[in-house]
């Protein structure tokens, strides 16, 4: 993946969960479940309540054999969980060595990265425990792909609620990449907005433009916590969802606060995920494929997946999508501004596959 592609979503796994090749693994286990429940264009419409043609159906078990993730992140945070140390070290370095080979057999996804555990304003031993694990996976990683790192790479700071834990990880990163002989800035930053007070901080302001700008040019991304952010409220755990009224609120703190930031934002997660049996399945993927569009109808064109399953659902919802703003209407006026967006969003359809080059010139 080039520096300036943007992906149209993160895979998150647990680091005890990531194995060698995992990427064609979840396009294969993908593939075999759209295969199982909705085998041609006609039964994914029905599934999804969307239209979806032929060519579009081909599309998409053509990017789930191709390049079913876009973005990989190993995660050391919830999908983890708390373990003891040296579990955490083994599976730091064991994680890394794995996607360091698969980086040299050219099967890795086109961008990668970890999450951490919290720092800064977490107690001392997680604190710690975040940034031994950054060290000990990078530095592996650095040395798996003969002292290079796989480009673009993120590390992904959860739960940020001040500057000073942001600014804690840039000096770490740094220090890494200064000892592992790594350029400035190879290592890129995603914030994650898991807290009221990421969106409204107790003096009242927004302290997201200063947290982006705590990270010293390095933030790539920010990216929504459902449901840690929606348990922050005390909202009932039935109520957690991506389209929640409050989740929508704090994502429109985080547009209008970035607003022309060159950022990129994400919506967040779907967490029904689609196993058996067929009605759960169906169920899910429609949740999931109303969440997505609902994101990239908000203007939010990234989001996490967390199920191989997710892949139908997700690039089914940004194709769909991306054809449908690929052209304005025949009546409609559109200023220079709509015009220079919807060029940037046939960019971002070709990229991901939704549309070839010669569509919607």
């Amino acid at each position: 993946m080039s520096e300036t592609r943007r992906p149209v979503h993160t895979a998150y796994v647990g680091a005890h969960l990531f194995h060698a090749g995992l990427p064609a693994h979840w396009g294969q286990l993908a593939l075999q479940v759209l295969q199982m429940y909705a085998p041609d264009a006609v039964e994914l419409a029905a599934v999804l309540g969307h239209p979806c043609g032929a060519d579009l159906y081909g599309r998409l078990t053509d990017k789930l054999g191709r390049e079913p993730i876009e973005d990989l992140r190993i995660d050391f945070e919830d999908g983890f969980g708390q373990r003891s140390d040296e579990e955490e070290d083994d599976a730091a370095r064991t994680s890394a060595a794995m996607l360091a080979g698969d980086v040299l057999r050219g099967t890795a996804a086109a961008s990668c990265g970890i999450r951490i555990k919290a720092l800064g304003t977490e107690p001392e031993s997680r604190g710690a425990r975040g940034a031994r694990t950054l060290d000990l996976f990078l530095t592996t990683l650095v040395d798996g792909c003969g002292g290079t790192l796989p480009v673009p790479f993120a590390v992904t700071l959860p739960k940020v609620a001040s500057v000073e834990g942001v600014s804690s990880l840039v000096r770490q990163v740094e220090a890494l990449e200064s000892r592992l002989d790594l350029d400035a800035g190879a290592v890129a930053i995603e914030l994650m907005v898991e807290t009221p007070q990421a969106i409204i901080a107790p003096d009242g302001r927004c302290p997201l433009p200063d947290l982006v700008a705590a990270a010293r040019g390095r933030c790539r991304g920010v990216h929504f916590g459902v449901y840690d952010y929606s348990a922050a409220l005390g909202l009932a755990p039935a109520q957690h969802g991506l389209r929640h009224p409050a989740c929508d609120h704090a994502r429109h703190i985080m547009q209008v606060a970035l607003a022309g930031s060159g950022v990129e934002l994400s919506a967040g997660s779907t967490n029904v995920l689609p196993v058996p049996p067929h009605e759960n399945v169906v169920r899910a993927w429609r949740l999931h494929f109303e969440d997505v569009r609902h994101a990239l109808m908000s203007g939010f064109y990234h989001g996490w997946d967390l199920h191989p399953a997710q892949l139908v659902t997700r690039y089914a919802a940004v194709f769909t999508f991306f054809r449908e703003v690929a052209a304005p209407a025949a009546n409609v006026l559109e200023d220079p501004a709509a015009t220079r967006l919807r060029a940037d969003l046939l960019e971002r359809a070709r990229d991901c596959g939704a549309m070839s080059a010669g569509d919607a010139t």
